[in-house]
């Protein structure tokens, strides 16, 4: 089902993207905007892995280190099929974790200190299960794909932005197009859809993953318990682990603090959905509470 929504909103971004750059003036304007976009999260998909664990000051532990880290990390890509991805711990008390590269072949996992800290090595297992699942279904691939439509549409914007400026897309609007409803339409609605729908595809593909991580591990309720004490960690953090959107949906739980209206914008579905799905898959209703569970 999670699948079918990602085809569908990755349809709909598309369709968006088709309908800016036709109100934009026709081909030449969109075929700029979807090359430029295309360059951009083309060089993000070769080296984005390199820069997030740079950003996040990841150091590598070796292969043949016997941690329990590395070992359920080893077992848990020999079990889905996959070389083994390189490993990473970033030092921080706030409990997270993430995948990244671009296929299977070029993975990386990295885990904070703090995430090791308070977790058994069952709710670890479900952790890595999680994050190794992103890895089998290209989901980094995914998101370039909807990062370059998303980014095409907001650079399209800023072109009708210079246009009504120095009057030319203004003044064919209003001739043309009666009063400009177009050019309202690129400026401040489609950017802001665009965005929603590149945050959905997100949220979905997060579902998917929880389901997966669960499957190869065949433990729904370790990775339950890991995300409940995940997102009470990261709440009661006084220094968050990042303040840059542009990596949030990378987290197995989001790292940003988005509440009411902003969680729209969300990366991640409510933490207590996930968590109820989780329980459904192990036959258990509403057995797992958490009374400070933070969504």
């Amino acid at each position: 089902m999670n699948t079918v929504k990602t085809f569908l909103l990755m349809f709909g971004l598309m369709a968006l993207f088709l309908f800016v750059g036709n109100a934009m003036g026709g081909r030449m304007g969109m075929e700029y905007a979807f090359i430029l976009a295309c360059g951009m999260n083309l060089f993000s998909y070769w080296f984005s892995d390199k820069m997030v664990l740079a950003m996040y000051g990841a150091k590598l532990v070796p292969e043949t280190d016997d941690t329990g880290l590395v070992r359920t990390v080893r077992r848990l890509a020999h079990k889905a099929n996959i070389p083994m991805p390189r490993v990473y711990i970033i030092n921080s008390a706030v409990p997270n974790a993430f995948a990244t590269g671009r296929n299977p072949q070029h993975a990386a996992v990295a885990a904070t200190s703090g995430i090791l800290e308070i977790l058994d090595e069952r709710e670890l297992e479900g952790v890595l299960g999680h994050e190794l699942t992103h890895v089998l279904h290209r989901d980094i691939l995914i998101s370039t794909v909807a990062a370059t439509f998303a980014g095409a549409i907001m650079l399209l914007r800023q072109m009708a932005w210079w246009g009504a400026m120095f009057g030319g897309m203004g003044r064919r609007d209003r001739n043309e197009r009666g009063g400009g409803i177009e050019l309202l339409v690129v400026m401040i609605v489609a950017p802001l859809a665009a965005t929603l729908i590149q945050m959905a595809i997100s949220r979905s593909r997060e579902f998917d993953a929880d389901k997966g991580g669960a499957l190869l591990t065949g433990d729904p309720l370790s990775l339950a318990r890991a995300l409940s004490k995940i997102s009470i960690g990261n709440a009661q953090a006084r220094v968050p682990l990042t303040d840059n959107p542009a990596t949030a949906h990378l987290f197995i739980c989001n790292p940003l603090k988005g509440q009411g209206i902003m969680a729209l914008f969300s990366t991640h579905p409510p933490t207590a959905e996930r968590i109820k799905r989780l329980e459904a898959m192990a036959g258990v209703s509403s057995s797992y509470h958490t009374p400070q569970l933070i969504y």
